[in-house]
């Protein structure tokens, strides 16, 4: 089992950058797959980016492809997501979230196992 945390959102203007981290307890972590995904008042949970195990592959959302970028240091159990160019519909709160071990990529949130509490992300116009 894994137990994840999520750090970095906040408050930033459009057009600006934001870091999240996702950090991984237990272990293992490196046989996880892992995402992100995030959810605004009133809709549901939508898929943002996805990354392989390895990190040697990474599956974005049309919304977030060539804006976002998934990352994750298997050493460290932790994952990222940095985003650039922030619009105003990029706000919501943000969630890390792991598939079962050996489990194959997925973009549904249903497919994953594990979640973290969330991190707010707001953009202001």
């Amino acid at each position: 089992q894994v137990q994840l945390v999520e750090s970095g959102g906040g408050l930033v203007q459009a057009g600006g950058s934001l870091r999240l981290s996702c950090a991984a307890s237990g272990r293992a972590f490196s046989t996880y797959p892992m995402g992100w995904f995030r959810q605004a008042p009133g809709k549901e949970r939508e898929f943002v980016a996805r990354i392989a195990t390895s990190g040697s592959s990474a599956y974005y959302a049309d919304s977030a492809e060539g804006r976002f970028t998934i990352s994750r240091e298997n050493a460290k159990n932790m994952m990222y997501l940095q985003m650039n160019s922030l619009k105003p519909e990029d706000t919501a709160v943000y969630y890390c979230a792991a598939r079962r071990s050996f489990s194959s990529g997925s973009s549904y949130a249903s497919d994953y196992a594990y979640w973290g509490q969330g991190t707010q992300v707001t953009v202001s116009s």
